[in-house]
């Protein structure tokens, strides 16, 4: 009889207890978020609004311009906001100088034409709504765990739901298993002007089933 008081009662405080871890990272996260939204700020305003650049398209020589670490002069401490509690790759990502976090394509690699700039959304000063438009993710856990991982491929994702899930993990904060479409859980997102969201995996999913290019930044 005790031992099954005993065991009813720990099934009821375990999915309690690991509520309250989910709850604590995701906080611990849009902590690491927020902090990063106000080096950004404090970036642009030193260089014309510019956004820090990624590695993308980059040789590998040139991997030390990953943007946390072109941030770290911002940061109290880069190595402890550069990783997200519950990453799988913690570790790894912390031997390696990668990043938990990844930008926005978007913001920070602009489309060239034959002689000219087509379109470009790299300087924070120029965005038309600042507060509607993504900058930074969760990235996705089939990432390497490199510093060269640092960036999205948001262009691509209108394409299918699943280019988006090889770059952003929509449920990294989730009790029990991943579902297919890793909507079973939210994760934390930062946008232009500093604030940070959280947002459910489903909301995310049904946010790319009303418009797949919602990485882009709105025009108005």
């Amino acid at each position: 009889m005790v031992i099954a008081i005993i065991a009813l009662l720990a099934g009821l405080l375990f999915p309690a207890a690991q509520s309250g871890l989910v709850a604590a990272r995701r906080a611990a996260c849009a902590s690491n978020l927020r902090q990063i939204g106000l080096a950004l700020t404090l970036y642009a305003n030193d260089h014309q609004g510019a956004f820090p650049c990624t590695t993308h398209g980059l040789p590998m020589s040139q991997a030390d311009q990953a943007w946390v670490y072109t941030l770290a002069p911002y940061l109290a401490d880069v190595d402890e906001v550069r990783l997200s509690p519950g990453d799988p790759k913690y570790a790894e990502r912390l031997a390696n100088h990668a990043s938990s976090y990844v930008m926005n394509e978007y913001v920070t690699v602009p489309v060239y034409g034959f002689s000219s700039v087509i379109e470009d959304y790299t300087n924070r000063r120029h965005l038309p709504a600042p507060s509607e438009t993504f900058v930074a993710f969760i990235g996705s856990d089939s990432l390497p765990a490199h510093v060269t991982a640092d960036h999205t491929h948001s262009r691509g994702w209108a394409g299918s739901w699943q280019f988006l899930l090889a770059d952003i993990q929509p449920d990294r904060f989730r009790t029990g298993g991943a579902n297919d479409l890793r909507t079973a859980g939210s994760a934390n997102y930062l946008f232009a002007d500093g604030h940070v969201e959280t947002i459910r995996g489903e909301d995310l999913y049904n946010r790319w089933q009303q418009n797949p290019d919602f990485a882009r930044p709105p025009s108005s």
